[in-house]
């Protein structure tokens, strides 16, 4: 065999392991974009978050269900990462720039109540929040 031939054979050879790479470092950015299936199923309308430890109830308008992500960071502009993406619990890592970071666990009990577990660096200090929240009426 010629060495045009061999090296043809590599240049191929290469280009299909680029080609494989390529699928698996995309499938994560294609996951991410598809995820968080759980937070669509909750009902819509307005919730009841019940912090525990004496903090102020607080009600947001759920059209998501992301909006029970970032509860400490309400500001947009924030990356996400979706760390667990279950039937019936979703786990996001965020990044703020410029106010902090967190990562929040939403467990689903039924489409009208979760469990919420946040934690990580706002304004400056740490925090770590758990909550329930409920769906209370309409938006």
């Amino acid at each position: 065999m010629s060495d045009r031939t061999d090296s043809t054979r590599h240049a191929l050879a290469l280009g299909g392991l680029v080609s494989v790479a390529a699928i698996f470092l995309a499938l994560p950015v294609l996951a991410q974009g598809q995820g968080l299936a759980m937070l669509g199923t909750l009902s819509k309308g307005e919730w009841t978050v019940k912090q525990r430890g004496g903090a102020a109830d607080r009600k947001i308008c759920l059209r998501t269900g992301a909006e029970l992500i970032q509860l400490m960071h309400r500001e947009s502009g924030c990356s996400q990462f979706v760390v667990e993406d279950g039937a019936a619990r979703v786990t996001v890592q965020y990044t703020c720039p410029g106010n902090g970071y967190g990562r929040t666990s939403i467990r689903r009990e039924t489409a009208g109540l979760v469990q919420i577990e946040s934690q990580g660096i706002h304004g400056g200090m740490p925090f770590e929040m758990t909550a329930e929240a409920r769906r209370s009426g309409s938006c």
